[in-house]
């Protein structure tokens, strides 16, 4: 067992935690390709050029092809001349592939393990607000140390109130347990879970409960 920083009431305080919830981190070579997959599939693949068959211009051959002293040419549409179209450009295509959902699964577990070492896992007890405030949500992560970039992890559904409070804060960005994936978590610098969401995190990944009381 040991012990994260949790903001309570207005005050931050240790609570309890078992730290090996999510194993030691093994293979993080998975998190390295899941991270690479979910950067693949954003990629839109929408970059174009022109070949030669797509340039407008005559096709008709410019000069003889022996006599001039040159060298040989068709039209002005080759690659070779100004204006003509691109050898071997890029063209649309779809960049995205996947992983087994045991991989994906595996990377998670790898990036909270990571988290959990590093001391970025941090907690947020009764975050809850009667209406937006963008002031509350960030003082909440600055008292934890969590400003710059952060991950809110919500058990269940996130409230909406909650999620509007964080939504213009840069780098920060709220989610429920149900929808983390291994790139959210190393993208963000700070893991903060919210309450029920540990236990949320590790149903979902077949291990034990984890939360423990206060230190």
């Amino acid at each position: 067992m040991s012990s994260i920083k949790t903001f309570t009431n207005g005050a931050v305080r240790e609570t309890a935690v078992d730290t090996a919830v999510f194993g030691e981190r093994l293979r993080p070579a998975v998190l390295r390709e899941a991270v690479q997959m979910y950067e693949a599939n954003r990629r839109q693949g929408t970059v174009n050029t022109l070949t030669r068959r797509f340039v407008n211009g005559t096709s008709k051959k410019f000069l003889r092809q022996k006599g001039s002293g040159g060298a040989r040419h068709g039209d002005r549409k080759a690659p070779s001349f100004r204006g003509g179209g691109v050898a071997h450009g890029p063209h649309p295509r779809d960049y995205s592939w996947s992983m087994p959902r045991k991989a994906k699964r595996r990377a998670l577990q790898v990036a909270l393990a990571g988290k959990m070492a590093a001391g970025s896992v941090m907690g947020w007890s009764g975050a809850s607000f009667s209406a937006p405030s963008t002031k509350g949500a960030y003082q909440a992560l600055k008292a934890l140390g969590a400003e710059g970039s952060a991950l809110v992890v919500a058990p269940g559904v996130v409230d909406k109130n909650l999620l509007l409070s964080v939504r213009n804060l840069p780098r920060v960005r709220a989610l429920p347990a149900a929808e983390i994936s291994a790139y959210d978590v190393a993208y963000h610098r700070s893991l903060v879970l919210l309450d029920g969401a540990l236990d949320a995190l590790c149903t979902r990944l077949g291990l034990g409960g984890a939360e423990g009381g206060d230190a």
